[in-house]
């Protein structure tokens, strides 16, 4: 019989089962001394696993079946207790495992057992070889040598003197000629910039705000775009700072990070650290140890920033809150946009939501009273919106995409010496390739989907599984040799802008282009300010990005978003519209916006651009009420996916079976999913719907406890996605 006295420790490891696993603390150790959120090494299976302390109790099995954790790893807990709290949170409002949850949270260099790394920074240094060595005059590895010759240089220094150095300093790594170190860091002297004086509205919101420091308090700061929304984060920020206090700032997507970085480092007296995935293992580790300590007052980074620790925490931020970039697609599906609300909550501050087009549900929140409203409606300065203009297509011809008018209104921008913006919401030289002859076209086997042509690596990619392959010299159903492609993307649409503007230089982004580190900020730093010239892009040019000299926009191919079978396209297709022509206009030279569409009549499009954004808000939560949709309901997405078809169709009939769902929930299907077959797996899904979130969840936890347990989900690969954004 077990001693009362005698205690184990729960913990959580980073396996897909729904519970705790109990250990004995180390010999000589009280499991009373192992805090909450210290991270432990275990014996799991035939290997060791990092796990986090949750919990101590008694053991409910006899303890000679219990194994003892192996090591402590942490003097003190990295993990404080708000955010294991939140993360425990999580787990249940997301159903999943809380190990997962907790794996999900910590950046890559804490969830092993390896040392933490060292403070300082990353550096390169001569050996003694070096001196004997003999190296190519002139080359990059030359230069490397030579600027080491002054010393150790830290990789911040080697960026800023040597283009492209890393290749020539991992062949010198190899011969043994350098070495690689930490140095302490140290701040670069700054010269800070003094802030523009504020506007009416945007001293209004700084002081709404702020009068509810150390307070939980939401707030939706809408401001059309260029309207100063960052100023006021500033603003806030600094306010912070001078409390003693942490910010957490959140942008959807690593291509804002940089702008938005060297805005808050050039007008913030305190270190501005950053954290997101385009960062190495250990400079994302060493930020979050240093938000742990207390030592970065100002963390910028995108969603799983969210999870970051903040022991003195004073504000956080969360830019462009309507982006879907801001829900996990994958693994822990959440949405940190709600994470922050959660955060801000628990740690008792306030929160700001700031975007031009606030998404639906937080349109809600703020009609239920449940956020404040802060308004800014017009751009600081000579700055005016900019004016728009529908160019109907219908009887026109077109030269790859390009309406006549279109091209007289980039010339015109350009005779100015002024730079136009081309939108075009589709990577690649052309979506299709077929065959005049036999009508053959180039589809993914694994998908079903059409491969996309990327004329510059000769290649077919599949956008929807990454399946690529070579392009084929002739048809391989016929043998004819003409292959045509069929519609335009971003490169086609650049080499077609270069046939038309030569010696103009245009600028393409897009994923292809931009995946190099820091590689859009270069992209955006080949336009000049001063000089005229063409951006060719994708929605990663729809957000955020300040260009002063760029007063025209052409949005090509929107028309698709007119009549998607996903309840969220139109709102998706307004927002991208007015974000898109956000980026016109935004200095003192006047913008303007030509849009390209075959449907010129279509209600939305003429509602949007006759009465903006809000009003076409209102009308569309007014649609999604009546239907039943969110926010008026909450849903959850079981999703399966299997290689045979009856693999899928069993386990969603027998998930089924097993609801027996109250009359308050509702369960839709099973059904193919939008994209029956994906990676060649074969799809399906079954949704589910309840007006009260707390009904919803309450029929989860006991319904995936025996989803669990069928026979018929080891077949399949299956997920559940809380709040669903996407239905695909």
């Amino acid at each position: 019989m077990n001693s009362p006295r005698q205690s184990i420790l729960r913990v959580a490891i980073p396996v897909p089962l729904p519970q705790l696993f109990d250990y004995l603390p180390p010999p000589g150790i009280a499991a009373s001394a192992i805090a909450r959120g210290s991270r432990v090494s275990v014996a799991f299976g035939r290997g060791r696993r990092v796990g986090i302390v949750v919990g101590i109790g008694a053991p409910e099995i006899p303890v000679a079946r219990l194994k003892a954790i192996s090591a402590v790893l942490d003097a003190q807990p990295l993990i404080t207790p708000e955010l294991l709290a939140t993360l425990e949170w999580t787990a249940r409002y997301y159903q999943h495992p809380l190990g997962e949850a907790i794996d999900a949270a910590l950046p890559a260099g804490l969830r092993t057992a390896r040392a933490l790394p060292t403070d300082g920074d990353s550096a390169l240094a001569l050996t003694a070889a070096a001196a004997s060595a003999t190296v190519k005059s002139g080359s990059t590895g030359a230069r490397v040598l030579d600027a080491l010759a002054n010393g150790p240089q830290t990789y911040a220094a080697l960026d800023a003197r040597i283009a492209q150095w890393r290749g020539a300093a991992a062949h010198l790594l190899r011969r043994g000629l350098i070495e690689r170190l930490r140095v302490a860091t140290r701040s670069a002297p700054r010269v800070r910039l003094d802030p523009p004086r504020l506007t009416a509205e945007q001293d209004a919101a700084v002081a709404a705000i702020g009068a509810e420091a150390g307070r939980f308090a939401p707030f939706l700061l809408e401001g059309i775009t260029g309207s100063g929304k960052t100023e006021v984060y500033l603003a806030l920020a600094e306010r912070a700072l001078a409390r003693g206090e942490q910010v957490l700032a959140l942008v959807p997507e690593i291509g804002l990070t940089p702008q938005l970085l060297r805005r808050f480092r050039e007008r913030l007296p305190a270190p501005v650290h950053a954290l997101h995935s385009g960062l190495a293992d250990g400079e994302r580790t060493r930020a979050w140890l240093a938000a742990a300590r207390g030592e970065a007052c100002v963390i910028l980074g995108t969603r799983s920033a969210v999870f970051v620790p903040l022991p003195r925490a004073g504000l956080v931020l969360v830019d462009e809150e309507h982006d879907a970039s801001y829900k996990q697609q994958d693994g822990l599906r959440y949405h940190a946009r709600d994470l922050a609300l959660v955060r801000a909550k628990a740690l008792t501050v306030p929160v700001v939501l700031g975007s031009a087009t606030p998404s639906l549900e937080t349109l809600a929140n703020v009609a239920g009273g449940r956020y404040r409203p802060l308004h800014l409606s017009s751009r600081p300065g000579a700055a005016r919106a900019p004016a728009v203009r529908m160019i109907d297509l219908r009887g026109k011809p077109l030269r790859d995409g390009l309406a006549a008018e279109l091209v007289t209104g980039v010339r015109e921008c350009l005779s100015r010496g002024e730079q136009a913006l081309i939108f075009r919401n589709r990577r690649g030289y052309a979506p299709v390739l077929t065959c005049r002859s036999c009508g053959w076209h180039a589809d993914c086997a694994r998908c079903d989907k059409p491969l996309t042509w990327h004329r510059a690596e000769a290649l077919l990619r599949c956008h929807h599984c990454g399946a690529q392959q070579r392009l084929p010299a002739c048809c391989p159903q016929c043998g004819n040799t003409a292959l045509t492609p069929k519609g335009v993307g971003t490169e086609r649409m650049e080499q077609a802008l270069t046939d038309i503007f030569p010696g103009t230089r245009i600028v393409r982004i897009d994923r292809e282009t931009t995946r190099r580190k820091d590689a859009l900020e270069d992209l955006l730093g080949q336009l000049a300010p001063d000089e005229p010239g063409i951006l060719v892009g994708t929605q990663m040019l729809a957000k955020g990005h300040d260009l002063p000299n760029l007063t025209f926009v052409g949005l090509i191919g929107v028309d698709s978003g007119l009549f998607s079978a996903d309840f969220r396209a139109s709102e998706r297709l307004c927002q991208l519209i007015v974000q898109v022509a956000g980026r016109a206009g935004r200095a003192r030279k006047p913008g303007q916006v030509w849009l390209q569409t075959h449907h010129p009549e279509h209600p939305l499009l003429r509602d949007l651009l006759k009465s903006g954004y809000a009003q076409v808000a209102r009308e569309l939560l007014a649609e999604r009420k009546e239907a039943g949709l969110p926010p008026y309901a909450h849903l959850a997405l079981l999703r399966a996916e299997a290689k045979a078809q009856t693999a899928v169709d069993e386990f969603l009939a027998a998930a089924t079976h097993v609801a027996s769902a109250p009359a308050s929930v509702s369960l839709l299907g099973p059904m193919p999913a939008p994209m029956p077959r994906r990676a060649g797996m074969v799809r399906g899904q079954l949704l589910l719907s309840a007006v009260e979130r707390r009904a919803l969840h309450a029929f989860l936890s006991d319904w995936l406890a025996r989803v669990r347990e069928l026979r018929e989900a080891r077949r399949v690969r299956w997920s559940i996605d809380v709040d669903p954004v996407d239905l695909y």
